[in-house]
């Protein structure tokens, strides 16, 4: 009884140590012992469950219930669960800050009239997912191509299952905790070159590229998944962070605020139609998949040519910037007209001239202001 009460009293005096540090603590090493603490959970219960998982089998680093396969689906399930834990940590840290420090890194969006929905969050914590799957999947496959046939005994995977799941919950609670359409596009960014790449091999067509890009998506290839998925989740993301990221854009002016409201609008439908193309394959939804990509390109084109007459204090430079990616785009088609490129070529060089072009538009925008608050 009495080396209980000790034990009692012991673990009583080390939670409120515990406590009490945290309450000294700034934001920012808060935000990163809680992700740090996740990311220990994550190890421990992922080397568990896949030491339980992999016991007495000789592995292989990919193919059923292989190293690669039970890291990657655990990467997802804890990316989002990492995502979630990591966004009440910081929802209730800002909740009890009595005044926030302007030094200390805070929520891009806790400002009035930005605050992220659930649906929102559902979507960038489904992304989150979507990233560790491929990513983890993507690394897994490139380590069988440089350990050809090599066999994975249960202690050694289950250590590196582990440390891939702590890995994906450190980096995504951090990523929850500091949201700003920045640091969203990072992600937009990362994803996309993921899952093109995934797609591209995955594929079981090699000749792939010489019909056009949408080839990857249609059914009969192995790739469609992965395709189709990333242009859907990548068309959510798009269309959840549009408003945000339009959010700070100045608006006192009526002719600011309808200017801003037209490019909010087209960003919404950019990512809608980004989505529909996913949505509906070329081999089985042809026309309605041609009409749908097109209208991505008009309406990218119309954002681009007016954003001066959009948005007036908007960097020049990258005006001009978006105005060049246009001219590229209008010359490539001219090529393909000619015979002179493909139109997967045309197509590629085009997906990445818009998504740069989104992606820095989310950083800029966000750091756009009105004069007087600078």
């Amino acid at each position: 009884m009495e080396s209980e009460a000790q034990v009692r009293a012991w673990w009583g005096q080390t939670v409120e140590r515990l406590r009490q540090a945290r309450a000294a603590a700034t934001p920012r090493e808060v935000q990163e012992t809680d992700a740090l603490l996740i990311g220990a959970g994550a190890f421990v219960v992922g080397f568990l469950a896949a030491l339980a998982l992999f016991w007495h089998r000789t592995l292989s680093i990919t193919g059923p219930w292989s190293v690669g396969a039970v890291a990657a689906i655990g990467g997802a399930v804890v990316a989002v669960a990492a995502f979630a834990l990591g966004r009440i940590s910081s929802q209730r840290e800002q909740a009890t800050a009595a005044e926030p420090d302007p030094a200390e890194v805070r929520d891009g969006f806790a400002t009035p009239g930005q605050k992220l929905r659930w649906y929102d969050l559902t979507a960038l914590a489904l992304a989150h997912g979507a990233v560790a799957l491929l990513a983890l999947w993507g690394l897994a496959s490139l380590l069988e191509a440089g350990f050809r046939d090599a066999p994975v005994f249960p202690f050694p995977g289950a250590v590196l299952v582990g440390v891939a799941l702590a890995l994906t919950g450190y980096v995504c609670a951090s990523s929850a905790a500091v949201l700003s359409p920045s640091s969203i596009s990072l992600v937009l960014a990362i994803f996309l070159v993921i899952g093109a790449l995934t797609a591209m091999l995955a594929s079981t067509d090699p000749h792939w590229w010489r019909d056009n890009l949408s080839a990857l998506g249609m059914s009969s290839n192995a790739s469609s998944t992965a395709f189709n998925g990333t242009l859907i989740v990548a068309g959510v993301l798009v269309t959840t962070i549009a408003r945000y990221a339009t959010a700070a854009l100045p608006a006192d002016d009526p002719r600011d605020r309808r200017g801003r409201d037209v490019v909010r609008f087209g960003m919404i439908l950019l990512g809608i139609l980004l989505a529909a193309v996913g949505i509906f394959p070329v081999d089985r939804f042809f026309l309605l998949h041609n009409t749908v990509a097109t209208g991505m390109a008009v309406a990218f084109a119309v954002i681009v040519v007016g954003l001066p007459w959009f948005l007036h204090r908007i960097p020049r430079v990258f005006v001009a910037l978006g105005w060049i990616f246009v001219a590229v785009i209008a010359l490539l088609g001219i090529f393909f007209a000619t015979g002179y490129y493909n139109l997967t070529a045309v197509e590629l060089i085009a997906a990445v001239l818009i998504f740069s072009w989104i992606i820095v538009f989310l950083r800029v925008a966000s750091i756009v202001r009105d004069p007087e608050d600078a």
